[in-house]
């Protein structure tokens, strides 16, 4: 027996409408070719599927069998008509984010914030990158977007600017070192660095400063929240280097100073990867654009 949609759609006109010139007209259809149509589905299944004496007409017990199966499939089918349409026109997606930082979150919530008030339909996760390789995911298909500082030369990938941002020591207010204008990596040779619990190649104090001038801080202290990493830094218990827009946040309060990283400062660049088949669909570039419109309002220092 084959049954296609439009079968399931033709028992459900008819027995909705209580005939076949009623059910032809819904469908679209004459009903010379409405009738045929049954003909043969009453051939396939080998029995009647309507009692035809009956006025308004009605289903045998073979054609209600098949009017409840299309009562299951054909919402689900018109439900999968109503996504593939979204996805073709950008108003429905899945926007799933690994994030490469742990500071990223204090930005990314207001952004998300922003872009679910327009975007409603479009599937939103967030995902730490840092516990898989974020960017062999993207290629895979298995998130959608990394925020990353890092951008790289990826086949099929874009990595689009989001905003810079400056590494900015902190240590507690009466800490020997709150005193320099700034500080260089010899500062840190004997002080206790607090981090996140990601590799060195992923701080960029490392990355940047540390590892070119070959310094090793005298221990490194390692925390998960960055509320607890300036609770440590302003009770004396080590320094650290934490993104502008964290030491901008009036919430932590003033129990330590900031400084900038070498006489000039470092800046980094914070980008969003995508793959390059995506770039263009609507809500990819409101994201960025949310991004950077908070960024403008310098609620991202």
């Amino acid at each position: 027996m084959y049954i296609e949609f439009r079968h399931l759609r033709t028992i459900k006109a008819i027995h909705d409408q209580g005939g076949l010139a009623r059910a032809a007209e819904v469908l679209n259809i004459t009903q010379s070719a409405l009738s045929h149509q049954v003909k043969g589905l009453e051939q396939q299944v080998g029995m009647e599927l309507f009692l035809r004496r009956s006025k308004p007409l009605k289903l045998s017990k073979a054609g209600h069998k098949l009017l409840e199966l299309a009562h299951q499939i054909l919402p689900k089918v018109a439900h999968l008509e109503t996504e593939f349409a979204g996805l073709q026109d950008g108003t429905q997606g899945r926007l799933h984010i690994a994030i490469e930082c742990h500071a990223c979150f204090e930005w990314l919530f207001p952004v998300l914030e922003d872009f679910r008030q327009d975007w409603s339909a479009i599937d939103v996760d967030i995902r730490p990158g840092l516990s898989f390789d974020a960017l062999p995911a993207l290629q895979r298909e298995e998130v959608d977007l990394v925020v990353s500082s890092d951008p790289e030369d990826i086949d099929g990938v874009t990595f689009i600017h989001l905003f810079d941002y400056e590494p900015t020591f902190v240590c507690a207010s009466d800490h020997p070192l709150a005193a320099k204008p700034f500080v260089t990596a010899e500062d840190f040779r004997d002080q206790t660095l607090i981090t996140y619990p990601v590799e060195k190649s992923r701080l960029d104090i490392f990355s940047q400063l540390l590892i070119p001038a070959r310094v090793e801080p005298a221990a490194i202290r390692q925390a998960e929240l960055t509320a607890v990493i300036i609770l440590l830094v302003a009770s004396g218990r080590g320094i650290s280097v934490l993104p502008d827009w964290v030491v901008a946040d009036q919430k932590y309060g003033h129990d330590f100073v900031t400084k900038p990283v070498t006489e000039h400062g470092l800046t980094r660049g914070l980008y969003a990867a995508i793959r390059t088949s995506e770039m263009d669909a609507p809500f990819m570039k409101d994201f960025v654009g949310f991004t950077k419109a908070r960024t403008d309002k310098k609620l991202i220092k």
